[in-house]
């Protein structure tokens, strides 16, 4: 029986759902969640293996309107990925509709969509009824020629091993791209800073969780099997330092714990997390911070 390997980019708006469904399909953490738009920066891979395939998922920023040198980096790594795939996915949410920010992808899908294959998955179905996701698949059928259509759930699960499944079929013929037991090509560092972050920003209100960014600093493997984790948190203006410090120190304290329990949990061993708050004021600015999020510096030129 013949391998099958590929790349699959999930594509949508911020809040579609596409890191919850990349969470599901690789069936471990790889990539943050949150409530808040715009949380996934870089281009994170997760690796899925179903039967003989292996699905290598591209989980991209969310398409938006961009207005700082970070968004319109992380817009142009989202395109990017979807260019770069064997099969694009388009998220949309089943309750939102069309959009004017789905309607801007759908244009762009235009170009970027000739040659690949790019199907539809209609996302968050258990909040609306039958008649109008009929409606809105027909719309968004008319709007663009979509290889295929699903309607799912990333977050309860329904429909997503259907989808696993025609992917599976989707991807090239080749041998895989990663050993089988490899469910990110992040390095740990990424992971883990990319853990703290998403604590940070279900703790924290507003802009400020865009203003920050976090860098896994030391890793130190410890004879007992557990490792020390030494994290900065950078933010641009001094008094965000206080912001994230909170109350005697309560805030990032609650960040520290949530972040070393999930942090043991994925590593399966004990861990040892220290966090420091540094203020760089223009990190935004920082060609350096881009290239450690995966994203291109130049892409954010206005």
């Amino acid at each position: 029986m013949s391998t099958r390997a590929g790349f699959v980019a999930l594509i949508g708006e911020p809040n579609a759902g596409k890191s919850t469904l990349l969470n599901r399909m690789v069936g471990a953490k790889v990539s943050i969640v949150t409530h808040k738009v715009q949380t996934t920066r870089a281009r994170i891979r997760g690796v899925a293996m179903e039967g003989e395939s292996q699905i290598v998922f591209v989980d991209t920023p969310g398409l938006f309107q961009p207005r700082r040198r970070l968004d319109r980096a992380m817009v142009a790594a989202a395109w990017g990925g979807a260019a770069d795939a064997d099969v694009v996915v388009l998220m949309v949410e089943a309750h939102r509709g069309v959009t004017p920010g789905v309607e801007r992808i759908l244009e762009g899908l235009a170009d970027i969509g000739k040659g690949r294959t790019v199907a539809l998955a209609i996302n968050k179905i258990d909040r609306v009824e039958a008649p109008v996701l009929l409606g809105l698949t027909e719309k968004l059928n008319e709007a663009y020629d979509f290889a295929e259509t699903f309607m799912i759930s990333a977050e309860k699960g329904h429909g997503v091993d259907t989808l696993r499944g025609w992917l599976a079929g989707q991807v090239p013929e080749s041998p895989w791209l990663y050993p089988e037991d490899q469910i990110a090509d992040l390095p740990m560092r990424m992971i883990a800073a990319e853990m703290t972050r998403e604590k940070l920003t279900l703790r924290l209100h507003q802009e400020l969780p865009y203003q920050l960014t976090v860098e896994t600093e030391n890793w130190e493997e410890r004879k007992d099997g557990s490792a020390k984790i030494d994290q900065v948190i950078y933010v641009s203006r001094d008094g965000h330092k206080g912001i994230l410090l909170g109350h005697k120190g309560e805030t990032i304290k609650a960040v520290s714990q949530a972040s070393r329990a999930e942090l043991t949990e994925f590593l399966g061993r004990k861990v040892h997390l220290f966090l420091q708050v540094k203020v760089r004021e223009k990190w935004q600015e920082d060609a350096e911070r881009y290239s450690e999020m995966g994203l291109n510096f130049k892409d954010g030129n206005a």
